[in-house]
């Protein structure tokens, strides 16, 4: 576990997070007294795994670390890391999704939901699970997220956007991969 500020005092805490997930897959918690909506979103889509302001109170943190434990414990104790659905492929040990061989590039907003929507193949994911989960307790009725979201995932890797095969909508009630 990693827990960050991005308060530096000689590098921008943005930059250290981008330089640790380009080798590092360690749950990183950022904690930091900006409150700015873009520096949480920059921060979350440069690949936090969540985001806490201060002042903060410590039973809520402990609980986002043993959240955040929990996550990268489910995660690595996964028995097939290679998911092939018709003309993609999501490779969740190296994190790479290639469709008809080529590598498609991802958000780390995009790859954390299509990553969890994976995870729970054939499961159906709540609006609320995945808001939670990309984006923190505090966003949990902004469903319109995760519409933006998942139709630029469908852009990516269905063949027909319009008719998805694999990534589909349960109005009202969630997410579910179908490989």
């Amino acid at each position: 576990m990693i827990v960050l500020d991005l308060g530096l005092p000689d590098i921008d805490g943005i930059e250290v997070l981008a330089g640790l997930r380009g080798w590092c897959t360690t749950p990183v918690i950022v904690l930091s007294a900006r409150t700015d909506a873009a520096d949480k979103v920059a921060a979350l889509d440069t690949g936090a795994d969540d985001y806490v302001t201060k002042p903060f109170g410590m039973e809520e943190f402990l609980a986002r670390i043993r959240a955040a434990v929990r996550r990268a414990t489910a995660i690595s104790g996964l028995p097939d890391p290679l998911v092939v659905a018709a003309t993609f492929t999501v490779d969740l040990e190296s994190k790479k999704v290639t469709r008809d061989g080529i590598d498609v590039h991802l958000t780390p907003t995009e790859w954390g939901m299509l990553e969890m929507l994976v995870r729970n193949r054939g499961k159906l994911v709540g609006q609320r699970e995945l808001l939670t989960e990309l984006w923190g307790p505090t966003y949990t009725t902004q469903s319109h997220y995760l519409r933006v979201y998942l139709t630029q995932l469908r852009r990516k890797l269905e063949l027909d956007p319009a008719r998805p095969r694999h990534l589909l909508t349960e109005p009202g009630r969630g997410y579910r991969f179908e490989p």
